[in-house]
């Protein structure tokens, strides 16, 4: 017996208020991180305290204005443009810290956005507001062949400076795999791997020409050690989420004909925020043959189709 049934939340089984998906820590097990993803009509709003977490606002689809009242008092805005979909390019963000009020509201045009959470307590003092274009974030080509995939680093340490949040997209075009070779971060070692808990939301759509009734779906695989078991093999579709508490994971399938998206979301327990992962030695040898390849020509993915 699989542990799909703790670790895996189909669209609508996770919602909470105006939020379709929720992810907190009243996830039995779960402790660092959090996923709230909102669809909002148009001239709509939702609200959250941030807490003791410190929040990235991601624009889904649609644009949207975001406002916050931090600890201190003051008052910060950023109108985010966002985009057609996930799969039309980079989104700009917000970085909201915690001990803030957070109200995120739509124009004239529907939107959904996704607010990613962290626990936010290795700095003494929040850190403030910020606005990053989606001019600014970088998007790395990552693999090759039928590995290839775009990682779109919105969140990284890199990039955005935060208290414990690590998060980024990744666009794995139809027929290939990505988080892969299959990796783990559930340990604290130093300067070989970090212990960070994940969380996986999925969006999928078909290529061009699918008929009507074709039914977009990906995988996404996560298996463990003989010390700290997991067994999750998922079919994933748009509002999905897969949890990684530990173990090895990947790969994440985009099965021919479907394109497959991914937000992550990752945050520890550990003093430093960094994501260092260490290869299932069973299939590291991959990586070595990607010098022999060539990325995917379908990449980056810039636009509708």
């Amino acid at each position: 017996m699989n542990d799909n049934g703790r670790w895996v939340r189909p669209y609508g089984t996770a919602a909470e208020g105006a939020f379709q998906v929720s992810i907190t820590d009243a996830v039995p097990g779960w402790a660092h991180t959090s996923l709230r993803v909102a669809t909002l009509e148009p001239f709509a709003q939702v609200e959250l305290a941030t807490g003791d977490n410190e929040i990235i606002v991601v624009p889904l689809s649609g644009g949207v204005d975001v406002t916050a009242a931090d600890h201190a008092g003051q008052h910060h805005k950023a109108r985010l443009a966002g985009r057609e979909s996930v799969f039309a390019g980079p989104s700009d963000v917000a970085y909201v810290p915690r001990g803030a009020n957070l109200t995120v509201t739509t124009g004239e045009g529907p939107a959904k956005v996704a607010l990613c959470g962290a626990k936010a307590a290795k700095r003494a003092e929040p850190l403030p507001f910020r606005h990053l274009p989606a001019g600014d974030v970088p998007v790395e080509l990552r693999g090759a062949g039928t590995a290839s995939r775009e990682v779109r680093n919105f969140g990284v340490p890199q990039v955005l400076d935060a208290d414990s949040i690590i998060a980024c997209e990744v666009i794995t075009p139809a027929g290939n795999w990505s988080s892969y070779p299959p990796h783990k971060h559930d340990e604290e070692r130093d300067g070989v791997e970090t212990e960070l808990e994940e969380i996986y939301y999925f969006e999928v759509r078909a290529e061009p020409g699918a008929p009507d009734g074709a039914d977009p779906i990906g995988y996404q695989r996560v298996y463990g050690t003989a010390e700290r078991p997991i067994d999750v093999l998922a079919e994933v579709r748009t509002g999905d989420v897969v949890l990684v508490p530990h173990g090895w994971h990947g790969p994440a399938m985009a099965p021919p004909g479907y394109d497959l998206y991914y937000l992550n979301v990752m945050a520890g327990p550990g003093a430093s925020r960094a994501w260092l992962i260490c290869d299932d030695p069973a299939h590291g040898w991959v990586r070595r043959t990607w010098a022999q390849q060539d990325t995917d020509p379908r990449l980056p993915m810039g636009g509708p189709r």
